[in-house]
Formats: structure tokens, sequence, C-alpha cells
């Protein structure tokens, strides 16, 4: 912009951000995209783990006569155990990383870099033949996972616009259950070959999105905070020109950058960076009874994703297949699972209307009661009549709405919370942590759970339901008391209003001012740089 343009503080709380264009979801619904190969990774591994070729190759046992039936014939629960969750544990560690990794050297880049090193894994997946090397190649592949699946959420909190931001998040978790049913339907495709390629090839199909996302997005821009937070404030006009479809110099974009810039330069001043170890402690400072501090809202963050483990849907997407065959009066498993993963695909898209109609508290208490209820139906009817042949179809239509109220409510409302709910000084390690909580938890229950059913184990059947019905109990009391309502607000907003209210006030807070206006805040953006023309009293 030759001669630079001024960007002038606003008071307008409607006027921060320009109307929702096109271009605007394209981009987000191709970063969503990234949800698929994640949940095509949790997705194929269940189906592989009950192939007849699979268990013969990996536990060294003859293979089965057609027709024949050997409970003996299984992968050992401690195999299970490490094959399912030593994905999850490279997971955590990558999403730890990853928070650090984005704001080095930014967003986009660092989920480039996942896609690359989830393929590495994925190559030696599919040269396995013993479990040892099956092990390593998933849990490379999870540091991929853990990259993408912790900052795709923070990329598109901050490019989506606020008003439809909780639909098009919401929109990663649809792309996470499509990635699981067609994963399920290649496992139901390939279940009955009797070479190498039952399970190869499912490993396999896991390259096609993840080349599909790391080439897409160069195509698509870094970031506009990523670069406030660099101090580029020319090239954070020009990413939000483009993702907003206005030109760079147009009221809408300087008052938009002026409101990010602001909230940035207030956040800097209440939470000062002092180095590296200072920057990663700023995420644990603050009262714990205070709900705007940096440690409540860690908390939230980290329990929350805690929570979505806690609702037990993982058992069924993981394990369903060998809970099935536990359960002796189920043939066709392979079919049951794929069912289980349709209902969760056509369930999610409900969601892009009710998170921003209803809001993210709404659904998560409602959603919560709704699978506490289905749980202890399931636990009572498998427990009571595990032999009936009606009580077992009766528990195969409770767990669909059980799976029907996570996938409404707590699969992507628990992914757009975190992404509002942190500021800008510690967004990205704040949801790197709150991401890494939930592959811990999903690495706790992927290696207890074989435990919990196995035959020689705890044999629990329909009555690990009690479990996780007592574990969702837990949830819907969390969601009443602790979750906020950051429906309708810009991420700056989102900020305010943790400083103004209480969670359970929330949904009753009002934007009432801006940051730019606060601070009496005008810059001037040139073609090198940002120059200050005009400030008023900082806060």
């Amino acid at each position: 912009m030759p001669g630079g343009a001024i960007l002038a503080a606003t008071a307008d709380t409607e006027r921060i951000e320009a109307p929702v264009t096109v271009k605007a979801y394209l981009m987000c619904i191709f970063a969503a995209f990234g949800g698929f190969f994640f949940g095509y990774d949790s997705g194929y591994i269940g189906g592989v783990l009950g192939m007849n070729y699979f268990i013969h190759q990996f536990q060294k046992l003859p293979y089965p006569a057609a027709g024949t039936t050997d409970p003996n014939f299984v992968i050992s629960s401690s195999n299970n155990s490490l094959i399912v969750s030593i994905l999850s544990a490279g997971t955590f560690f990558g999403a730890v990383i990853a928070g650090d990794l984005s704001d080095w050297f930014g967003r986009r880049t660092t989920i480039i870099a996942g896609c690359l090193v989830f393929a590495v894994g994925v190559v030696l997946q599919i040269a396995s033949s013993s479990i040892a090397l099956l092990a390593v190649g998933r849990i490379i592949a999870g540091f991929g996972v853990g990259f993408v699946s912790a900052i795709i959420i923070l990329y598109m909190s901050e490019i989506a616009p606020r008003k439809v931001r909780g639909a098009i998040v919401a929109g990663y978790q649809f792309a996470v259950t499509i990635g699981l049913m067609t994963a399920s339907c290649v496992d139901y495709g390939t279940q009955n070959r009797t070479d190498s390629g039952s399970y190869r090839i499912p490993i396999a199909i896991q390259l096609i999105p993840a080349i599909i996302l790391g080439t897409g997005l160069f195509f698509l821009p870094e970031s506009p905070r990523y670069f406030v937070i660099k101090g580029q404030l020319d090239r954070a006009a020009q990413v939000l020109s483009r993702v907003r479809g206005q030109p760079v110099d147009s009221e809408y974009i300087q008052q938009e950058l002026a409101e990010i810039v602001a909230n940035h330069e207030y956040e800097m001043s209440v939470i000062p960076q002092n180095g590296y170890f200072s920057s990663w402690a700023n995420c644990f400072k603050g009262s714990l009874f205070k709900s705007s501090s940096n440690l409540r809202r860690t908390i939230l963050g980290t329990s929350l994703q805690m929570m979505q483990q806690w609702t037990g849907v993982n058992f069924i997407f993981y394990y369903s297949t060998i809970f099935l065959k536990s359960l002796g009066t189920i043939h066709n498993v392979f079919l049951i699972s794929m069912i289980f993963t349709i209902v969760n695909v056509f369930s999610t898209p409900i969601s892009f209307y009710t998170i921003e109609r209803y809001g993210r508290r709404t659904l998560l208490v409602w959603g919560a009661l709704g699978m506490v209820i289905c749980q202890f139906i399931v636990a009572a009817v498998g427990t009571a009549l595990p032999n009936d042949q009606s009580a077992i179809r009766a528990l195969i239509a409770f767990i669909c709405i059980y799976i029907f109220f996570f996938a409404s409510t707590w699969g992507p409302g628990a992914w757009v919370v975190v992404g509002e709910i942190f500021p800008i000084p510690i967004r990205s390690r704040g949801v790197g942590l709150s991401t890494a909580s939930n592959w811990l938890w999903n690495c706790i229950i992927a290696v207890i759970t074989p435990y919990m059913v196995g035959e020689k184990y705890g044999n629990l059947g329909a009555k690990v339901f009690f479990i996780w019905g007592a574990l969702c109990t837990a949830c819907l009391v969390y969601s009443y008391f602790l979750i906020p309502e950051t429906k309708g607000l810009s991420l700056e907003q989102v900020d305010r209003m943790f400083e103004e209210t209480t969670p359970r006030e929330s949904s009753k807070w009002v934007p009432h001012s801006t940051f730019a206006a606060d601070m009496g805040l005008t810059e001037k953006i040139g073609v090198d740089g940002i120059e200050h023309v005009e400030a008023g009293s900082k806060v």
C-alpha cells in the first residue's frame, strides 16, 4: 500500500470483522479436511485387528480353515493395547511440540510438516510384518497427527468469521467422522482377503488425504494473528484482505486488524514474554478461582478434552469389532461397526446449525445428558439379557443413539470451545496442551480397554457401559458448571467475556466495547512495515 493506510479504532462491536464471503468458507472447509486422516487413522485399526490374515501374520498363528471359529485365534490383549495406544502416545507429544512450532514457523507450515511426518509413519506401517515395526510406524504417524490435530483447530479458529466459526470448526469433526466411516468401509471390503492386502490396503489409503492436505495448504494463507505475533502487520493486513475478500485499505480490514493488534498489545502488557520457559509458565499463571486467568483457561481446555474421551466413544470406534465378538450373539460384526460410523457421519452435520443457534454450552449439557441415559440403558440391557436376540438389537440401537448424541454435541463442541478460549500470547500452546490431553486420555483408554473387555481379564462385556455412563455423568456436571458460552463472539471478545462474567452467566454477556477503542489505537501500515501515527492511553 503506497503511502500506507490509516487503521482507526472503532467502538462498534459489529464493525470489527468484514462480512462473510464464499472465499472464507472454502478456505476453512479445505482446512477442515485435516480431520479426515485423523479419523481414518483412528478408524481403520479396529477392523484390521479383527482380520484373519492380520492375526495370522502378526501373531504367527496357523491360518484358520474356512467356516471354523477358534476363540484363541485373536490378537492378544497386550498387543491390541500396544498397537492401538502407541499412536495416541506419539500424538500426545506431537500436539505438545506443535504449539511451539506454530509460533516459530507458522500455523500453516506446522500442519504441512505434520503431513510429511505422518506419511513417513504410514510407509513404515505398510512395510511392516511384525508388531515392532508396526508400532514404530504408528508412533511416528502419531507425531504427525499430533501436529495436524492441534494446529488445524488453531488455524481455522483464527481465520474463520466469528458468526460461523463454530460451524466451520465443527466441519473438522465432520471430516473426522467421514474418515472413520471410510476406514470402516475399506476394512469391510478387504477383511476376507487371504493376503497382506487385507491390512496393507487400509493402511496405504491414509497417504491420499495426507498428500491432498499437505499440498493444498501451500495455496492457503497463513493466519493473520500469527503475523501480528511476529510484528509483521503489513503481511497480516494482506492475509486479512485475502481471507475476507476486501481491499487491504478497506475500513473492515483496518478495523479488524486494529482490534487484533490492540488485543495483542493488551494481553502482552498483562502476560509479558520473558523467554521460552517463561512463556510456557504463562499458561499456568493466575488464580484457580478467577475464570479469566491463564491457569483456569488451560485447565478448562485440557479437562474439556479429557471429558470428551471420558464419554467412551473411542471405545466404540477402536474396539467395536472386538466388543461385538465378545457378546457372542452377533455374526457380522464388521457390518455393525460400519453402521456405527455411518450414524456418526450423518449426525455430525446437525451441529453446523445447532452450535450457532443454541450455543456451545447448551449442546454440551444436553449432549452429555443424552449419552448418560443411553449408556446406562445399554449396560442394563446387556447385563440383564446377554443372550436375548431382541435385547441385543435394542442394545445396538441405543449405542447408535448414544453415537448420535456424541456426534452432534461433544464431538464438534469440545474442539470448537478449545479453539476459542485462549488469549493470543498462549493460544498456540494452550490449544496444543488441550489437544495433547485429548490424546493422553485417548491413549489411556486404548491401553486399558482390551483388559476391561478381554475374556482372560475383566471380561466385562456390556457392563463396561456402566463405567462409561458414570464418567459421562461427570461430563454432564462439568459442562453445566464450567463451560462458558462463546457463540457469536470474536476471539478478542471472548477474552473480554472471560474477564467480566462467569461460565453460568456467560450466555447473557453482550460485547459493549472494543480493545482498539479502549486503547485509542490508530496505526499506519506502510509498504515496509507498521508505524504508529496516533495512540491514546494504553491499558
